[in-house]
């Protein structure tokens, strides 16, 4: 950790991940503007499992992409453990994505020409961690999420719900604080979508990985200790 991740860890408490404040996003498109996001606050605490509900257009999504620093919003502030999360340099902030946030996508965007085995250790590489320690971690998860004698596959010899198990795999590989995923279960059957909504939860409870799952399935939402609904771009009032 360098000084000033170490600076914006210890200026925050102990339960408290993320605090956004007032958030707004809006694009400039023609001479228009379209606001997406308006005045969204929300507290989310290490450990806790979310999900995020609304109608298509609602702003799920754009919210999702600024919590993992994939998108910046245009007013407001994401607190993260008590510092500014986009007071951070853009070195800074990829340095962050990398090692505090796992990302999970409707779409499990894996490499083709890679296994189970090499699309598990990408990020862990990428932060230039040792090959054969990279290895050693992913292997150990993908047997912990029942892939052990498919690690050698490449994506096109795996079914979709093993494909989304080894993006689960990947997204955790780094060990991250919190894991974002955007409708993890929207391309896959229902009974194969309800497996890889249980691998979450159960890692979760394993982990204590804080959670936040952005869906349209109502039935994994009321799963959820909280819930809340997006509307308009503003947080619904009847969100627990």
């Amino acid at each position: 950790m360098n000084n000033t991740e170490r600076q914006h860890a210890e200026s925050g408490t102990d339960d408290s991940l993320l605090q956004v404040q007032d958030i707004c996003k809006a694009y400039a498109h023609n001479g228009t503007q379209t606001v997406v996001l308006n005045g969204v606050n929300l507290s989310v605490r290490a450990g806790d499992l979310l999900a995020i509900i609304g109608p298509s257009g609602a702003g799920k999504s754009t919210l999702l992409h600024i919590l993992g620093a994939l998108d910046s919003p245009t007013g407001g502030r994401v607190l993260y453990r008590g510092g500014d999360l986009f007071a951070r340099t853009a070195a800074e902030l990829a340095r962050f994505r990398n090692r505090r946030i796992g990302f999970i996508f409707q779409f499990h965007h894996l490499l083709p020409e890679f296994n189970a085995l090499e699309n598990t250790c990408m990020p862990a590489l990428i932060a230039g961690e040792d090959a054969r320690s990279c290895r050693e971690k992913a292997r150990e998860l993908l047997e912990r999420i029942g892939l052990g004698s498919r690690m050698h596959h490449k994506p096109g010899e795996l079914s979709g719900g093993e494909q989304q198990r080894v993006a689960v795999a990947r997204a955790l590989i780094m060990g991250p604080e919190l894991v974002l995923a955007d409708e993890p279960t929207g391309n896959l059957d229902s009974h194969t979508g309800q497996e890889v909504f249980d691998l979450l939860l159960e890692l979760n409870a394993r982990t204590r990985t804080t959670l936040i799952i952005v869906t349209h399935n109502e039935e994994f939402a009321r799963r959820m200790p909280r819930c809340i609904t997006l509307r308009d771009g503003a947080i619904a009032p009847h969100a627990r």
